[in-house]
């Protein structure tokens, strides 16, 4: 079959939730240079949009945990252009807690913001797909603490693994029409990471790495692209792991640490 051009999405419209900055302000950019028409959304419209040339993404103020506020976000795309062809959801995150003290209200909101509300942006968007001849795509944006959790991440580590079986689960009820992925993301260069880093910069969190260098929000962007266009027309239910190959485990950075010594 002729698909053309793979990553031409002319005539297609997207939400990036999160995506006024980061990751999700990388992904909105990839679709509109990919010809898209792009609505970000985000608790405060940020003093400047993601854009490619001349074109610049919508924003909607949403807090995406509200299911009334998720559905209007998604009624608000379908209205300003007309189709909804792929959700991208990418708000998401969370600081460390120790979790034998964290409160039930932390919890709480650690689950709605990367569990819940992915669920209830999709629901929306699952509508207004099934009712399109083209149908649509979602692609839910993880995280590896759902697979390899880390100290203080207690909640975030069972919201994620949730997301991922979330995917899943969707992707069998919403099929043919509504395909539903999952990127599992590493470690990634951004502003807002960068102090976690530490002084070198990454350098040495970089080489515990197999691709030695942690991943940029384009990479994440690129997959974004692929999951969503017609290449990956068959693909749903899929966990694309866009990690670099993964983090060499400590136990042999520990033992060639002791040869060393």
């Amino acid at each position: 079959m002729d698909i053309g051009n793979p990553i031409d999405f002319t005539g297609r419209a997207v939400i990036v939730t999160g995506g006024t900055k980061g990751i999700g302000a990388a992904i909105a950019k990839a679709f509109l240079s990919a010809g898209a028409d792009v609505l970000v959304c985000g608790r405060s419209e940020p003093p400047e949009l993601p854009g490619s040339g001349a074109r610049q993404a919508h924003f909607h103020a949403t807090d995406v945990r509200d299911p009334a506020a998720a559905a209007t976000l998604v009624d608000t795309a379908a209205e300003r252009f007309g189709r909804l062809d792929v959700l991208v959801n990418n708000a998401g995150g969370s600081p460390d807690s120790d979790a034998a003290t964290v409160s039930p209200r932390f919890i709480e909101k650690v689950v709605a913001l990367n569990l819940l509300a992915p669920f209830y942006v999709a629901q929306a968007a699952n509508r207004i797909m099934q009712g399109q001849s083209e149908g649509g795509s979602v692609i839910n944006i993880g995280s590896v603490s759902a697979h390899t959790p880390q100290p203080g991440t207690a909640a975030y580590t069972a919201a994620k693994a949730g997301l991922l079986a979330l995917t899943r689960a969707l992707a069998l009820e919403w099929a043919p029409k509504v395909r539903v992925n999952h990127i599992t993301t590493g470690l990634i260069r951004t502003e807002s990471a960068a102090p976690a880093y530490g002084e070198d910069g990454g350098a040495a969190v970089a080489g515990v790495i197999a691709m030695r260098r942690m991943a940029v929000p384009e990479d994440v962007a690129r997959a974004c692209l692929y999951l969503a266009g017609d290449l990956a027309e068959y693909v749903s239910g899929a966990d694309l792991a866009v990690h670099g190959g993964g983090e060499v485990p400590a136990r042999f950075l520990a033992s060639k640490s002791g040869q060393g010594g």
